[in-house]
């Protein structure tokens, strides 16, 4: 029985609790009001006055998760003496389970409250006990089916291709759609920095995660931590997050991979070669002392001793600050003996524009990729029929395991059956897509090559802009296994990437041509021999005497 038992004179105090346990309800601003005007209605009746008021929102679970519960207690114990009544809407409102109701009952007890609800007493007789168990069972079942309920209306949508993520991950906003719900569409421009990240890390642009950290960092749109940096491990998200393909799947709830109700920032070909360069290996970590300053730093190797080149700034006797690059391994004869700055980089620049290819050679290498790019236009079709071909024979392969399946009875047989499957099912998706595209190109040619036509052309350019992720971009698009100086001699004969050599070594060849004519021969261009007739390009067209 409930304990009236008061001084004539004195006032019974009560205080209020309230729990909603969905951040939806929060939002709304649904549940916690309404459980309050209910105890402080019934208050009013029993004439208590309401001293304070406890509200946990969008938690639910123990004493420990609960924070508010736990100031209620300490206030309950530090008036101990005036048998505060302790307000619930709804046994539910206490816990939704047998053991956490209990448990917070009796703490509340020991710190000497009484706990009541305007919809049932609460005594201490074995018959309110047996009732106050089943209602407390019941509430436990309710949350255990309502949780089920969410979890099965989740998955069935997944399984129908939408993200269920509360927050949508980088890239991406929730917009309503009749019929549909929320889905995810792409949030610029922040959709088209993660989209050059993945696409450069896929293509090589970028060498390492490092780097693709370092891109991120450098776009202001990007969200930073509160240190204003990108973490590894939001990087790692990005490369290794399928919805970025186009795709969904969520493996912990049986829902295998799938093409989803949202545009892909990349193809499932492009995730699908990141994740292979991802297991290739860690890569080594990217300089933090690398700057604007000394661009050159660590990629330079000193002629004596081939060790990688450092740098630092001195200071004279006038505290005036100068560069230098220097050697800095101890066994070296160049030890400690530092380089001007403006000195290095200085030849440096003469060293690139020397590689720098002819105007004529230049347009000889648009034309014939011009002509490639035609060639592999008119051949899409072909590409589509092979990859109709790929999807019937994984088709045929995956029947196959399937009736493997049926015949076997070993579990780890089975289950090595089944991953077989799940990664054909996957190079099917990605044979499906290739047969959708057949092989066209995203973009026109123009804007495919501009810049990397561009950086074929003048790469001093490029390096006079300025930016650091441009000048490192154009060393190692450049040069072979980095450039070798010499304090007294300056740069060795470096050695070039492909493009570089191919236009060196075609200017050789044109010199050398005499019975033959200024013309390339067949067997040099290949399939662009001139003969044929140069394709229509945004170029000037190329004429014979220009070789």
């Amino acid at each position: 029985m409930r304990d009236f038992e008061q001084v004539a004179t004195g006032i019974q105090k009560a205080v209020i609790y309230t729990r909603v346990s969905s951040a939806a309800q929060v939002s709304k601003g649904h549940g916690a009001e309404s459980q309050a005007t209910r105890c402080e209605e019934y208050a009013r009746q029993k004439g208590y006055t309401v001293v304070k008021t406890f509200s946990d929102k969008a938690v639910s679970g123990s004493l420990v998760e609960r924070p508010e519960m736990k100031e209620l207690i300490g206030y309950v114990r530090k008036h101990q003496k005036e048998n505060i009544r302790v307000l619930i809407d709804d046994i539910s409102r206490l816990a939704r389970g047998v053991l956490t109701h209990f448990a917070l009952r009796a703490a509340i007890s020991k710190a000497g409250g009484v706990l009541e609800s305007p919809g049932r007493e609460y005594g201490d007789d074995p018959e309110e006990d047996v009732l106050e168990i089943i209602e407390a069972a019941f509430a436990g079942e309710s949350r255990r089916k309502n949780a089920e309920q969410t979890k099965n209306r989740m998955r069935a949508r997944v399984q129908n291709g939408y993200s269920v993520q509360r927050v949508p991950p980088p890239g991406y906003r929730y917009e309503k759609r009749e019929g549909q719900g929320k889905v995810l569409v792409r949030d610029e421009p922040l959709a088209s920095i993660i989209q050059e990240a993945l696409e450069g890390y896929a293509s090589g642009r970028f060498a390492s995660q490092a780097e693709v950290t370092r891109f991120l960092q450098s776009c202001p749109a990007f969200p930073k931590t509160r240190y204003g940096t990108v973490t590894n491990e939001t990087t790692n998200r990005v490369l290794t997050r399928v919805l970025y393909s186009g795709y969904i799947e969520a493996p912990d709830w049986g829902v295998s991979l799938r093409e989803g109700r949202h545009d892909g920032l990349i193809s499932l070909e492009t995730f699908g070669r990141i994740q292979e360069r991802l297991k290739e290996g860690a890569k080594a970590p990217a300089r933090t002392d690398i700057s604007a300053d000394f661009p050159l730093r660590g990629f330079v190797h000193c002629g004596d001793c081939e060790h990688p080149m450092t740098s630092c700034w001195s200071k004279s006797k006038t505290g005036k600050k100068h560069p230098y690059y220097m050697c800095f391994n101890k066994g070296c004869e160049s030890y400690r003996k530092s380089i001007p700055r403006d000195r290095m980089e200085g030849e440096f620049k003469e060293l690139l524009a020397g590689v720098q290819p002819t105007r004529t050679l230049f347009d000889l290498v648009w034309a014939m990729f011009k002509n490639a790019w035609d060639s592999q236009l008119a051949q899409t079709k072909s590409v589509a029929d092979a990859a109709r071909s790929e999807i019937a024979k994984i088709e045929k392969q995956i029947e196959g395991l399937l009736d493997r399946i049926v015949e076997a009875s070993s579990p780890s047989v089975i289950n090595a059956y089944e991953k077989r499957i799940a990664k054909l099912e996957r190079e099917k998706l990605v044979a499906v897509e290739k047969s959708e595209t057949g092989g066209k190109p995203q973009r026109p040619f123009e804007e495919m090559f501009e810049l990397s036509m561009e950086f074929l052309s003048n790469p001093c350019k490029i390096w006079d802009s300025g930016l650091l992720e441009c000048k490192r971009t154009v060393l190692k698009l450049t040069f072979l296994d980095g450039l070798t100086y010499c304090r007294n001699e300056g740069f060795r004969t470096p050695q070039v990437t492909v493009p570089f050599a191919l236009l060196g070594n075609s200017a050789g060849f044109c010199e050398m041509a005499e019975r033959k004519g200024f013309e390339p021969s067949r067997d040099f261009l290949g399939p662009y021999s001139l003969s044929r007739g140069a394709p229509s390009t945004t170029r000037p067209p190329l004429r014979r005497g220009n070789y």
